[in-house]
């Protein structure tokens, strides 16, 4: 069969650039699936662009990950044209990714979506849960995102785990940026914050957040849970967050030990002639699937 949803308007970049064995749909077992959405976000625009630019940048990814011992790029990496949401109403754009992941999720798909801005994450966790009951979400993030709305939009990147929320519990790391309006409503929401301030001072808080991981676990990482040392390019950037090793380390032990069965990348904003972030989010996406088929 061909790929379960098909746009005629672009043709698509290959994560990976030009890799050494090529899949079609049927034979990959994972799926990137570009989502350039870019309406609500607060401070700096560009998310639309950061699907295109971390895909050109994984070209010069090295495919053989020296961490785990293994090359993974033969169990088929298949690169969905970007779906094209610049048109209608943002309820409009949300129905149509939730119907792209439901339909590449129920394909038997490992799906990668990229963003694009948070606001693409409760319908591929609508999917996800769908598909996989007793779904919980693990979202490593800057910022809550709890927000019933902001600036009058029920759907915004501020509103995307309070979203999310209404198909699946959520775990949160690295928290840095919380309203009072998000404290108020926590105690009738079902999530866990592991903020950024405190939550080393427990040597096992990896092994806490793991614990709070019950059943299949949808991952949801906004670039700006990194340190903005690392990586700078994002709309909202905070002080504090994860350093590399860091979430290379909870990434690994959440793979190892729990069933990831979707994530997304969302949030990168390239800055020109700064390629650094781009090939970081490219690497780390090549890592998350290094994960999922090196490990086992």
């Amino acid at each position: 069969m061909s790929a379960p949803v098909d746009y005629d308007h672009a043709q698509p970049l290959w994560f990976g650039g030009a890799l050494p064995v090529i899949t079609g749909y049927d034979d990959s077992a994972a799926v990137i699936l570009p989502v350039p959405l870019d309406r609500t976000t607060s401070y700096v625009p560009g998310t639309r662009n950061g699907p295109r630019e971390l895909i050109l940048a994984s070209a010069q990814v090295e495919l053989w990950d020296e961490e785990v011992g293994a090359d993974v790029h033969t169990k088929g990496i298949y690169t969905m044209p970007e779906m094209d949401l610049s048109h209608g109403t943002m309820d409009g754009a949300i129905a149509r990714v939730h119907q792209a992941a439901a339909a590449i999720l129920e394909s038997g798909k490992f799906l990668v979506t990229l963003g694009g801005e948070h606001s693409i994450t409760p319908p591929l966790v609508a999917a996800a849960a769908a598909r996989y009951p007793g779904l919980t979400v693990l979202q490593i993030d800057a910022h809550a995102d709890l927000r019933d709305g902001y600036q009058g939009e029920h759907n915004s990147h501020a509103s995307a785990i309070r979203r999310s929320l209404e198909s699946a519990p959520a775990v949160q790391v690295g928290i840095r940026n919380i309203s009072e309006e998000e404290v108020k409503a926590l105690p009738g929401l079902e999530t866990t914050i592991f903020y950024d301030w405190n939550m080393r001072d427990d040597p096992q808080w990896m092994d806490r957040v793991l614990d709070a991981l019950t059943g299949p676990v949808y991952l949801t990482i906004d670039l700006d849970g990194l340190d903005p040392a690392y990586m700078p390019a994002v709309g909202t950037p905070e002080p504090g967050g994860l350093a590399w090793r860091e979430l290379l380390t909870l990434l690994r032990r959440t793979f190892a030990e729990r069933d990831v069965v979707a994530c997304d990348v969302v949030e990168l904003c390239p800055i020109p002639g700064m390629w650094s972030s781009n090939f970081i989010a490219a690497r780390l996406v090549y890592k998350l699937l290094t994960y999922k088929f090196g490990l086992r």
